[in-house]
């Protein structure tokens, strides 16, 4: 009779029953060593994206990360976690974006175009599932002298990102201060501050003040962004939103970004109480913000999934503001 069994376990046959069974499982791919022990984080949820030697979770609504596996190799998660942008003010102030909270060790040492303050370790897995709530963008002001409303809050990990404050209108009684938040709304009326960013305080900051509305009245300030305080209101003009933060979209398989950028938590634009012919409402910041609106204009709503401001609205009976965009979560780990 033939020895079946040494045919199966010896010579070519033994190489080639190896190499089938390699690629078939993929132990290298899920994360699993020579002895079939997990070395990496194993896990799932939200839309899922490798580059490099990293995988990548992105969640665009409510979901669960759900941790299989936490090592016991690299058992660093990294993050981004961005709330949604404050809406804007009619006849007032562009809106905060959203608070705006990261942390990417691997990316530390790298420099790259706007680059934000990330915290210095990311999360330490642990084999669980992490609910996940993507913050919604303010709603826009209705009309005329109204104020739209802050953004939500995002959720991932146990982190927590602030919605934006919402941009002031043209109240009575003054003063129309912007609304506090991730990143501070702008002040509409006259001369009023814009809203307190990075509200409630953590570190690194999250977000940054609003801008002041300017003397005389008619040109209003902007939202602040993650990276910088929303603009003034001038003669030129509504404020200027403040710059959110970019991140790479790409990894190379030692960590170095490849490819383009992305941007996020742009604060939303000033709108501006002048004749249609006048100084134009302030474009909103890079990062998803909207620009803001001339008299009887509508101000431009904040990106979707970026967490921007809304812009703010003009002056006049139909003058209202833009909404704010929507927030994001984004966790990134090394899986092999």
């Amino acid at each position: 009779m033939r020895d079946i069994k040494n045919k199966l376990t010896s010579g070519k046959n033994t190489k080639n029953t190896q190499s089938r069974r390699g690629k078939s499982f993929g132990y290298q791919v899920l994360g699993f060593g020579a002895g079939g022990s997990p070395t990496f984080i194993v896990a799932c949820g939200g839309t899922t994206t490798t580059s490099g030697n990293f995988k990548i979770h992105t969640f665009t609504g409510p979901g669960t990360f759900t941790v299989s596996c936490a090592g016991p190799g690299d058992d660093k998660l990294e993050y981004l976690v961005v709330a949604g942008g404050g809406g804007g003010g009619s006849n007032g102030g562009g809106g905060g974006a959203g608070g705006f909270r990261f942390a990417s060790p691997s990316l530390a040492p790298i420099t790259y175009p706007a680059k934000p303050l990330a915290a210095p370790d990311g999360i330490t897995a642990s084999v669980q599932g992490y609910p996940i709530s993507i913050g919604g963008g303010g709603s826009r002001s209705p009309g005329f002298q109204s104020i739209g409303t802050d953004g939500s809050n995002s959720v991932a990990l146990g982190i927590t990102s602030t919605g934006g404050g919402a941009g002031s209108g043209f109240p009575t009684p003054q003063p129309a201060v912007g609304r506090a938040g991730g990143s501070g709304g702008g002040g509409g009326g006259h001369n009023d501050a814009g809203g307190t960013g990075n509200s409630p305080p953590v570190s690194p900051p999250q977000g940054s003040n609003g801008g002041p509305s300017s003397t005389p009245e008619g040109k209003y300030g902007a939202g602040g962004g993650v990276l910088a305080v929303g603009g003034s209101g001038t003669p030129g003009g509504g404020g200027t939103g403040g710059v959110g933060g970019g991140l790479p979209t790409g990894f190379g398989s030692n960590g170095v970004p490849c490819g383009s950028f992305r941007y996020y938590a742009g604060g939303g634009g000033g709108g501006t109480n002048v004749a249609p012919s006048g100084p134009p409402g302030g474009p909103g910041g890079l990062g998803g913000g909207g620009a803001g609106s001339l008299q009887e204009g509508t101000g431009v709503a904040g990106t979707t999934n970026t967490g921007g401001g809304g812009g703010g609205g003009a002056g006049g009976s139909s003058g209202g503001s833009g909404a704010g965009g929507s927030g994001i979560v984004i966790i990134r780990y090394k899986f092999q």
